[in-house]
C-alpha cells in the first residue's frame, strides 16, 4: 500500500522498521528488492551492519534529517513500517536519553529486587510511571538515572512528556492504518513459510557470526538461530517464529491504535479499492 500511495504522489518512502536498517537481513525482514528500492527511493534500509547496536536514537537522527531535507525541498515522503516507536521518533518530540554498554552490563548482573530498591530509594514516585514488574523497564530507568540524574517522575512531568502523551507532532502529517482483521493469522503463516522457502534458514546461518545484541533479537532470526547452528528443530522453530510474529503484530496494532491521528481502513483483497480509501482518508485531515 505504501508503494501504491508513493507512486500516486510521486513520493519517496521512509522505512520505519527497526530491523530493515541492518545489511544482509533481507528475507526475514521482508525488504523490498533492489529494483523496487531504486524505483521508490526507499530510505533507512541497509544503513547499519548487523553487528552494530543501532538504536532508535540513531534511527531518529538519520530519519529526521531525511524528513527535514524533504521539507526544505518540498518533496513528499511516505512513512511506512511496523515500528510505532520509530515512527513517533521522527514525527513527535521524543527524546532518547543516553545509554552506556558498560553500565548496562553492570546493571544486568544485579538482581531485579536490588534495582527496584535503588529506583524507589531515589524516586518513591517512580511506582506511578514505571512498571516495576518489568525488569527491563526498571533497568532502563536506573541507567538513565545514573547517567543523567533525571528521575522517572521528573521526566514524566516534563513539557516534552506531555506533548508525547497528547500526540502533538513536531511536523504536520496525515496517517492511515490498514486493519487486517481476522485475516492476519493466515497471512503470517503464509508469509513465514514463503520466507523459509526463499532461504531464511541459510540467511540466518550466514549472518549468525555477525549478529549483535539488537539484530539477533529480530523475530524469526531469534527462533531460527539454534536451527542454523544445527542444534534446533526446524518444525518447532517455525511454530515459535509464527507465534512470536503474531504476538509482535498484536503489540504493534495496540501501539498504533492508541494514536488518535491515524485513520483506520479495513484490509481488502482489491488493492485499488484500499488505495482509494487510503487516499480519501489522507485528504481529509493533516495533523
Amino acid at each position: 500500500m505504501a508503494e501504491l500511495i508513493a507512486e500516486r504522489l510521486g513520493a519517496e518512502i521512509l522505512s520505519v522498521d527497526s530491523m530493515q536498517v541492518f545489511v544482509g537481513m533481507d528475507i526475514g525482514t521482508a525488504k523490498p528488492d533492489q529494483a523496487t528500492r531504486r524505483r521508490f527511493r526507499y530510505r533507512m534500509i541497509d544503513v547499519a551492519d548487523p553487528s552494530e547496536e543501532y538504536t532508535v536514537a540513531d534511527y531518529q537522527a538519520a530519519g529526521t534529517a531525511i524528513l527535514d531535507e524533504a521539507d526544505a525541498s518540498g518533496r513528499d515522503v511516505v512513512i511506512a513500517g511496523g515500528s510505532g516507536l520509530h515512527f513517533r521518533s521522527v514525527v513527535d518530540p521524543l527524546d532518547f536519553p543516553p545509554t552506556d554498554l558498560e553500565l548496562r552490563a553492570e546493571l544486568e548482573s544485579a538482581s531485579d529486587s536490588d534495582l527496584r530498591d535503588e529506583l524507589l530509594a531515589a524516586d518513591p514516585e517512580a511506582v506511578r510511571v514505571v512498571d516495576l514488574a518489568n525488569p527491563r523497564r526498571v533497568l532502563r530507568a536506573i541507567e538513565i538515572l545514573r547517567l543523567t540524574g533525571a528521575t522517572p517522575s521528573r521526566r514524566a512531568a516534563s513539557d516534552e512528556a506531555e506533548a508525547i502523551r497528547s500526540y502533538h507532532p513536531i511536523r504536520p502529517f496525515s496517517a492511515v492504518g490498514i486493519d487486517p482483521g481476522s485475516f492476519i493469522g493466515g497471512r503470517i503463516k503464509r508469509r513465514f513459510d514463503a520466507m523459509l522457502s526463499a532461504g531464511l534458514v541459510e540467511e540466518v546461518a550466514d549472518l549468525a557470526p555477525r549478529l549483535g545484541r539488537t539484530a539477533r533479537q529480530a523475530v524469526g532470526y531469534r527462533e531460527l538461530l539454534p536451527v542454523a547452528d544445527g542444534a534446533g528443530d526446524l518444525a518447532a522453530a517455525r511454530i515459535e517464529a509464527i507465534r512470536a510474529t503474531a504476538s509482535l503484530a498484536k503489540r504493534q496494532r495496540t501501539y498504533f491504535r492508541r494514536d488518535p491521528r491515524i485513520c483506520w481502513i479495513p484490509w481488502h483483497h482489491d488493492s485499488n479499492q484500499m488505495l482509494g480509501a487510503a487516499l480519501e482518508a489522507l485528504a481529509k485531515d493533516v495533523t
